[in-house]
């Protein structure tokens, strides 16, 4: 389990906390969005894109047998965020 580092960082994994940065809605700077691989979920990303989050990483596809769908996620984080992969 990650711990904090110190003045700044939040309490898990030492990450920058989000007070440091103005994001929307006061979200962390890490966000991973998931959800059925359709339009819905493009737009979501397209939303997220223009209000400053940038892309983090491949998109990651799985079939849901539950629901016979393909799901998706895709991590973004805040574009002032100092972020390292």
């Amino acid at each position: 389990m990650c711990r904090g580092r110190g003045a700044g960082t939040s309490s898990q994994c030492g990450l920058p906390s989000a007070a440091m940065y103005q994001t929307p809605e006061d979200r962390p700077i890490y966000r991973l969005l998931t959800g059925k691989d359709d339009r819905a979920f493009c737009e979501r990303v397209s939303e997220a894109l223009a209000q400053g989050w940038r892309l983090y990483g491949s998109p990651t596809l799985a079939w849901d047998t539950e629901n016979n769908c393909m799901k998706a996620a895709q991590a973004v984080v805040w574009h002032e965020a100092d972020v390292v992969k």
